[in-house]
């Protein structure tokens, strides 16, 4: 796992080179993990999607970064049969074929009010850097790709890593772990014409001291701005270092010129508040901003606060993950965060906890502004799944869903459920 993360870091090192689900708060006592599906390789392998997703009926959707026929990564769909089990159906496999509709489709899918699919694939395309993709159902049941939009330009952004995120007018939002106007990754819009055609447009070029390589998603708040993470960069000494582990939190506001601008709310890598934010932030009702980081804090990554006071941002870190030592707490946050009603935060690190190969965990505040961690499952590498990379979705019951990366029944990952 760690030798995959280093080449998806190197994958984008060298593309910069060449140019709130709310649910009622669940009872987690003993919790109970269910694998509903293993991948078998030909049907996908190696789930990195940010989170699953439900459609009106109970079916999930999400990806895998590689598998499939061609071994491009494959869009998946999980059905529920009522008596407990889940039958799979691959929607699309892609192949590394040149102009073959993208390859390695690392982020998840969104859900259009037109009920299309919508994602993106981190590699291939007409010009090699990756695409905007939309799969549609027909009458007969099959699901059809069109390609919104090919990276052409690296200036336009390369590698498109993260998952999409969509306003009330249906434009598309995302970023690019690389390219833009000096190759440290962008923020585009694509816009839908009455013609078919999706026009791109570039928000903002990344410039190394506002962060470098967005590997996360982006999320709105009520104003219509921006909010987003850099997993590198930043300007505090030692983050101007190509691929330093620092990382920055932004926040992109529109003006009425339709120009964005970007102003960085928070730079890491300052002592013990965390380094390499690779996930999607989230905001709760009050407006303050929740992360987590890979790396950093007192111990192996954290869980992090921004909160606005008169215009200033403040950090705090909830919680350093393995900071004692022979600790099982987990390791290694990649992705982002949930809540619950009652406002606990749910996530899964990477690797960790009592078998080394990650957990799904919980975190409650309690008094005096302090939040207490729980493991919900540790994964212990076999048929139950190894390496959560991605988050988690709650269902309207209280019951976790996620992916993991490895393991399962030959080793090409699962799709878990952890029942309270």
């Amino acid at each position: 796992m760690q030798n995959k993360r280093r080449l998806v870091r190197f994958i984008a090192a060298f593309a910069a080179f060449f140019g709130l689900l709310t649910v009622a708060a669940p009872m987690f006592g003993a919790s109970k993990e269910k694998v509903l599906h293993s991948f078998g390789g030909n049907d996908g392998a190696n789930p990195y999607a940010v989170s699953l997703i439900f459609d009106t009926v109970g079916n999930l959707y999400g990806t895998t970064v590689e598998g499939g026929p061609s071994d491009g990564g494959t869009v998946f769909q999980l059905m529920p049969d009522g008596g407990g089990k889940w039958g799979e159906e691959v929607l699309r496999s892609f192949s590394y074929d040149m102009g073959n509709g993208g390859a390695l489709p690392a982020a998840g899918v969104i859900l259009g009010s037109d009920g299309a699919l919508y994602g993106t694939t981190s590699n291939n395309g007409a010009y090699g850097h990756g695409v905007v993709f939309q799969l549609t159902r027909g009458t007969d049941g099959k699901w059809t790709e069109k390609v919104l939009c090919n990276f052409r330009d690296p200036k336009d952004g390369v590698a498109p890593f993260a998952v999409l995120t969509v306003d009330s007018a249906g434009n598309l939002y995302g970023t690019t772990i690389a390219g833009g106007s000096d190759g440290y990754g962008t923020v585009f819009q694509l816009t839908p014409g009455a013609d078919g055609k999706w026009t791109e447009k570039v928000l903002h070029s990344f410039r190394g001291t506002d962060g470098r390589g967005p590997f996360g998603g982006l999320i709105f708040d009520a104003s219509g701005n921006l909010y987003g993470t850099t997993s590198s960069g930043g300007a505090n000494p030692g983050c101007l270092k190509y691929n330093a582990s620092c990382g920055t939190v932004f926040q992109l506001t529109p003006g009425k010129d339709g120009k964005w601008t970007e102003k960085v709310l928070h730079t890491f890598g300052k002592g013990n508040d965390g380094a390499t934010p690779d996930g999607s932030l989230i905001l709760d009702a009050a407006g303050n901003l929740f992360g987590t980081t890979y790396y950093g804090g007192s111990g192996n990554g954290t869980v992090f606060q921004l909160a606005a006071a008169n215009g200033k941002w403040t950090e705090k870190v909830l919680y350093s993950f393995c900071s004692v030592s022979g600790c099982t707490d987990g390791v290694n946050p990649y992705s982002g965060l949930v809540f619950d009603s009652a406002r606990n935060l749910y996530g899964t690190t990477v690797v960790g906890g009592a078998a080394g190969d990650g957990v799904v965990f919980k975190l409650t505040a309690a008094a005096g502004g302090k939040w207490s961690e729980k493991v919900l499952h540790s994964f212990r590498g076999g048929e139950d799944g190894a390496y959560p990379v991605g988050g988690l979705t709650f269902d309207a019951t209280g019951h976790l869903y996620g992916t993991t990366e490895g393991g399962g029944m030959t080793g090409n990952g699962t799709v878990f459920e952890i029942t309270p």
